[in-house]
């Protein structure tokens, strides 16, 4: 399967599928139809079949979507059916809230370490993880072979950073400074701009307010 093909848009959705499938799963229920699906994601029945018709579709006329199937199927998908190594660079207060989130264990991303130039910080442990000061970075990498960066640092820093990341082998970054990082094109970025969403908010607010005038 070749999801080069396939749009980001499509792909986006995905993970929300996922978790509306994974409360199926917790709520015991085997089945459900486009149409079920829809009327709990508000997602039209035609586009859940479209999306996941991209990927060979996975329900049957009259019968819908094995919830556990699907589960499965969209897991592999995204890639989650292995483990990923990840560390995460800068443990002020979004580094910390991050290094606390449990859902990242019961998805596969395996925090290995923490990393941070604070001298404060550093040799204190957050859920049994030391944080290591930043010259350990490159090497610790290497020797643990990390899949996975995640960069909570100031925007400053991050452009160094990412290129250090890159010569070590890091295959991927999750980036939430607000700063574009020039990376080799094989290794994948995922920018987190909590600004952008709130301005995107902002402007859903004015034109709510523009259309009850």
């Amino acid at each position: 399967m070749d999801t080069k093909e396939i749009s980001q848009a499509v792909i986006s959705r995905l993970p929300r599928y996922l978790r509306y499938l994974g409360e199926l799963r917790d709520e015991r229920v085997e089945r459900v139809s486009s149409q079920e699906l829809s009327e709990r994601m508000k997602v039209t029945a035609s586009q859940i079949r479209q999306d996941l018709n991209n990927f060979g579709g996975f329900g049957q006329q009259g019968y819908g979507y094995n919830v556990e199937s699907l589960y499965r199927e969209i897991s592999a998908i995204l890639g989650l059916d292995k483990q990923h190594r990840l560390v995460i660079v800068g443990t002020g207060n979004l580094g910390q809230a991050l290094a606390n989130y449990m859902n990242f264990e019961k998805r596969g991303f395996l925090i290995r370490g923490l990393f941070d130039k604070n001298p404060a910080i550093l040799g204190k442990e957050i859920r049994g993880i030391l944080v290591r000061p930043m010259e350990e970075l490159p090497d610790f990498v290497k020797e643990n072979e990390i899949d996975i960066a995640v960069l909570a640092i100031p925007k400053t820093a991050a452009v160094e950073v990412a290129d250090i990341l890159a010569s070590c082998g890091v295959r991927a970054i999750l980036n939430f400074a607000h700063v574009d990082l020039n990376v080799p094109p094989q290794i994948q970025v995922e920018n987190v701009h909590l600004s952008d969403s709130l301005m995107k908010l902002s402007y859903n607010l004015a034109q709510t307010e523009r259309e009850s005038v």
